[in-house]
């Protein structure tokens, strides 16, 4: 009543905050019916941090780590203090709050969940899948809806975001499965005690957020194509592109690798785009230190920090 009684004074803006227990930005929209807006505020992206070191390679090994929530980068504060904070929030603010505002008893199976999500990033998934891997454990109170429960607590509370499968030749969504990225890295790795620090899939989740924070609508592509095997025949087959990044009328077909030294690895980014027919650009970011260039296709490579500082990059 006194928020809503504010809205008749002229010349104010009021911003609500809410937490993961009492009032989501979901319930604030709700609550407004649509005299509000709802504004996104994501964690700090690897361009914003950069400045506070003295050079990339130092500022990335922190942030594949650490990730982008601010406190993180207060002056003075050493890896042992980015620990515990982290670790304070995910269980504190997230996995307590959570379970408190959906009146969840028992927040173990909920850390479990999330547990399994956090190793899988970037994996694909679904909640009977997930449920399935519980039951070969032995923990069977875990079911299916349980778990698909459990994931749209997480993502109400901004925690993971949802990618949905796109047959870019079909021009059709796949329903399942579908993979999951971490708004924030490190509170994903707080949640594996750090022990699982893959760059590969960390770099993988960096690029999604990084085009989320731009604006894009992103989604895991899909080519169907039918290759020839060893007999003879015909087989189809599905080539995953990473992220099919959308905005406005702009289209990007972006492949995500840590090298390309690897024999064979840039045919293996490239074979996926190769198979796309259409115009709009095709990229392969690369953790390599090399600099922006083009192969025979048109199919631009350019290494992640000039992705991740250079909005700009893609288009050049």
């Amino acid at each position: 009543m006194v928020i809503n009684g504010l809205l008749h004074k002229p010349n104010v803006d009021i911003y609500v905050t809410g937490s993961n227990s009492k009032f989501l930005s979901s319930d604030i929209i709700t609550e407004f019916r649509g005299r509000g807006d709802e504004v996104r505020v994501r964690p700090l992206s690897f361009s914003e941090i950069r400045s506070l070191y003295s050079s990339d390679e130092e500022a990335w090994d922190d942030y594949i780590r650490y990730g982008g929530l601010p406190p993180i980068y207060a002056e003075g504060m050493d890896d042992e203090q980015k620990f515990t904070f982290l670790e304070y929030v995910t269980r504190t603010i997230y996995i307590k709050d959570i379970a408190e505002r959906n009146k969840i008893k028992d927040d173990k199976g909920l850390g479990n969940v999330l547990d399994l999500l956090s190793s899988s990033t970037g994996s694909l998934t679904n909640p009977l899948k997930i449920a399935n891997t519980f039951r070969s454990k032995g923990q069977k109170g875990i079911t299916d809806k349980t778990v698909s429960n459990y994931i749209r607590f997480f993502e109400e509370a901004y925690m993971i975001e949802r990618v949905q499968r796109y047959d870019i030749k079909g021009k059709d969504y796949i329903e399942s499965p579908y993979k999951f990225y971490f708004s924030d890295i490190g509170v994903r790795n707080s949640r594996l005690n750090f022990r699982q620090v893959e760059e590969t899939h960390i770099m993988e989740n960096i690029i999604y957020n990084d085009l989320k924070a731009r604006g894009y609508l992103v989604d895991v592509g899909i080519v169907e194509h039918r290759d020839k095997t060893e007999d003879g025949k015909n087989k189809s087959r599905q080539y995953e592109v990473d992220f099919v990044a959308n905005l406005a009328d702009k289209r990007y077909y972006i492949q995500s690798a840590l090298t390309l030294l690897d024999e064979g690895k840039l045919e293996q980014e490239l074979r996926s785009l190769s198979l796309i027919k259409d115009s709009f650009r095709k990229i392969v970011i690369t953790r390599d230190r090399i600099k922006p260039r083009y192969t025979e296709d048109g199919v631009l490579i350019i290494n992640i920090f000039d992705f991740l500082m250079n909005p700009g990059a893609i288009d050049q």
